[in-house]
Order: C-alpha cells, then sequence, then structure tokens
C-alpha cells in the first residue's frame, strides 16, 4: 500500500470515529432529556427512584384537593390502586377538579411526595392523556367510551 493510500485509509478511519462520537453524544443527550410516564402503582411500589424527573398520570382523587399558603396546591393521583400525593406551586389549569384526569411533570422527594413543577388538565369534555388511559386501562378502571 502506497502512501497515498494509507492517507485515504487514515482519513476514512479518522471519519468514522468522529461521526460514532458525535452520534453516541446527541443519543446519551437524548437519553438525559426523555420524561418517562409512570403510573401511580409504579410509584407507590418503589419503581421510580427519587430525584428522577417523569411524568404522573392519573385521575384526581376525590376529596384530596386542599389549598395552602399563597399558590401551593396539595392533591392525590390516583390510577384506581394506588394514590400519590403530590405538591405543586403555581397556578393551576382552569379545568383542573377532582375525578378528571391529569399529568404532572416533577419528581419524587424522600418523603414519598411528588413535587409537580406542571400539572396539565384534560382541555375538553372528551379528551384524556393516552398515558393516563393506558394506566386506568391496566388498572381495570377503564370504562369503553369514556375517551
Amino acid at each position: 500500500m502506497n502512501s497515498r493510500k494509507k492517507r485515504r485509509l487514515a482519513f476514512v478511519l479518522a471519519l468514522v470515529a468522529a461521526g460514532g462520537v458525535l452520534a453516541a453524544a446527541v443519543i446519551y443527550q437524548l437519553g438525559q432529556n426523555t420524561m418517562y410516564f409512570r403510573s401511580p402503582t409504579d410509584v407507590a411500589t418503589g419503581q421510580v427512584p427519587e430525584g428522577v424527573a417523569f411524568r404522573l398520570g392519573g385521575l384526581v382523587a376525590a376529596g384530596s384537593v386542599a389549598r395552602g399558603p399563597g399558590a401551593q396546591v396539595r392533591f392525590a393521583v390516583s390510577d384506581g390502586q394506588h394514590a400519590v400525593p403530590v405538591t405543586f406551586k403555581g397556578v393551576l389549569p382552569a379545568l383542573f377538579r377532582e375525578g378528571q384526569g391529569v399529568v404532572t411533570l416533577g419528581a419524587v422527594n424522600g418523603t414519598g411526595n411528588f413535587i409537580a413543577t406542571e400539572v396539565l388538565a384534560k382541555h375538553d369534555e372528551k379528551y384524556m392523556p393516552p398515558e393516563v388511559v393506558e394506566s386506568l386501562k391496566r388498572s381495570g378502571h377503564w370504562k369503553e367510551g369514556e375517551q
């Protein structure tokens, strides 16, 4: 092999290696920014580590909404089997109410409380987030025609 072919081979190998490193960096960053959906049963059974951000979805448990000082609100999200206490500080969506579907974004703290940074409620009479529907179907609390 002459020196020209060696240079070309070295260039191609360097290009492939740089592409591999770039692809690995992109995949790693995408994995870090992925927010997974979890049900209250997943949280109650300890499948979610403390401090990891995820989406918690289910129904707002009846009788669980309590307003605290300022804009603090405490409520429970249930999938029919388990309920997870949620603390949120901020303005709730106008359609937020007990018995309705909700998806919250946040993380579980050391006491098992879910600290929400965002609360999303359904936006019309027939919509429920697909993740919540699947969770309710798995727990046996979904009635056909609800969506």
